[in-house]
């Protein structure tokens, strides 16, 4: 059976390649679903060149040209919600229901943008002078490379093309190389709406063979990613020799604390659902739980029974509630992970098995008995595992939330105001929850984390476009 081959947006024409990337379905990984072009080093450059181009014409748009196309674009991503959800389930693995979710999300983010492009964008300043107005703007940037991951393969985008396009900028997309297709969505929906020509091009491709073109163009103003610590270390250090400015959303190791006197029910089902959506695949997942010790066994017997309840199996199956992981080579990772942590001590009460057959599952998996100098408490896993702890207290939990490098989201689930907000306080986290899960932010809430979770530049909001804006200062003498 021949696979079927899909061409990407480049310098404002759809094209194929002469050699191509095979895509896979993590629910049955023996043949590929479908192919998507190898652009070589060459086409990347003259990609540069247009979104150059791309830019100019954008930038002269006025603000309110530019927000209707989003909104268009918004509509188009709402009306084709099913074949897109369809592409998600088949390339990333996650369950149906979350698929429709993330691609109804992606309408919001361009839908929220088309709003705020059309909003003031600077202000007036007192002058001391007489007959001066004196004021500042923003202004877009030029041409910015986004570079997104696998996990949330057409919410990620979203999030970084609709502020940078309604501040003006051209984007050069690079989509992981496990998930294209959902970008790829994304810049059919645009380019239908009307976006200009160059304004948009989506880098398919072996990063082996483009790396350098796609990161040292000297037409590159901004890069924002999201990914690996690793890679974004070696990023931020790579382009700060040009002063590009760099934004990054990273790993996380987020805690969830059970506190005495918490609806322990409610609680349960909040870190089952943080901890094991989207297979445990997204940085705001729960993957560490601290049980204050007098009610440890009781909140035990419910997260067992709630994690014992979850079905795993294909994304497009009747009932599954977690999916498969994205690829084999990440699957054996989490197993390995697993299996360290059993090696240095760890106990194993549930999941943590691969299932056999043509796909990538792991059980949800829960580990007692662990040990703050342990791998697994230390390092993010990025899949469906759960490390639980005992603390005594508000004080004990919030110095083991904080016992990270990371500082992405934490929640606490609480009856006590006074302990909620001091958590909220102390807790050393870009996203605090207050009974409730640490995942499910939404377009218009700033995003991001401290620390070694990202830069300082916030997702999403108002706030999103300080990262795609820079700032110009005027003043005017209208006096004789």
């Amino acid at each position: 059976m021949s696979v079927r081959t899909v061409e990407t947006l480049a310098g404002g024409r759809w094209v194929g390649a002469e050699s191509w990337v095979d895509v896979y379905d993590p629910a049955d990984v023996r043949e590929p679903f479908v192919r998507v072009p190898a652009l070589t080093a060459e086409l990347v450059t003259e990609i540069y060149g247009a979104a150059r181009a791309g830019f100019a014409v954008w930038r002269a748009m006025s603000a309110l040209q530019r927000s209707r196309i989003l909104a268009k674009a918004a509509v188009l991503l709402r009306v084709r919600n099913a074949e897109i959800a369809d592409a998600i389930v088949t390339e990333n693995g996650k369950t149906l229901a979350e698929a429709r979710i993330e691609a109804e999300k992606a309408a919001d983010f361009f839908e929220y943008y088309a709003a705020v492009g059309r909003q003031d964008y600077g202000s007036l300043i007192h002058d001391a002078r007489p007959d001066t107005r004196t004021g500042f703007q923003r202004e877009p940037l030029g041409v910015v490379l986004a570079i997104t991951p696998w996990n949330d393969p057409l919410i990620t985008p979203a999030r970084k093309l609709a502020p940078a396009l309604a501040a003006g900028n051209a984007v050069v997309l690079k989509p992981a190389g496990e998930t294209p297709t959902s970008a790829l969505h994304l810049a059919r929906a645009l380019d239908d709406a009307g976006l200009p020509a160059g304004v948009l091009s989506v880098v398919t491709g072996r990063t082996s063979e483009i790396s350098g073109a796609l990161l040292d163009d000297p037409r590159i103003a901004a890069v924002t990613f999201t990914g690996g610590n690793d890679v974004g270390e070696a990023l931020r250090v790579r382009l700060a020799a040009r002063g590009v400015r760099f934004q990054s959303e990273l790993g996380g190791k987020n805690a969830s604390v059970v506190l005495a006197g918490a609806n322990l029910a409610k609680a349960a089902a909040a870190v089952v659902a943080a901890s094991f959506g989207q297979a445990g695949q997204r940085c705001t997942a729960t993957s560490r739980l601290l049980v204050d010790r007098a009610v440890f066994d009781e909140f035990m017997v419910l997260l067992r029974e709630k994690v014992a309840a979850l079905r795993v199996g294909p994304g497009r199956a009747d009932g599954t509630d977690v999916g498969p992981l994205v690829s084999p080579s990440h699957r054996d990772s989490v197993l390995r992970d697993i299996a360290t942590a059993v090696e240095q001590g760890a106990h194993v009460e549930s999941g943590g098995e691969e299932l056999p057959g043509t796909g990538c599952y792991v059980t949800p998996a829960i580990l007692t008995g662990v040990t703050p100098d342990m791998d697994v408490w230390r390092d993010e896993v990025f899949g469906p595992v759960l490390v639980v702890r005992t603390v005594d207290g508000l004080d004990e939990a919030i110095a083991a939330v904080n016992d990270t490098r990371y500082g992405l989201a934490a929640a606490v689930f609480t009856d006590s105001l006074a302990a909620a907000h001091r958590f909220l306080a102390e807790a050393d986290c870009g996203q605090i929850a207050v009974n409730t899960t640490t995942s499910g932010w939404d377009v218009h809430m700033p995003f991001g984390g401290f620390r070694d979770s990202g830069s300082p530049f916030k997702e999403q909001g108002v706030e999103a476009l300080r990262f795609y804006t820079r700032v110009k200062t005027f003043a005017i003498h209208f006096g004789i």
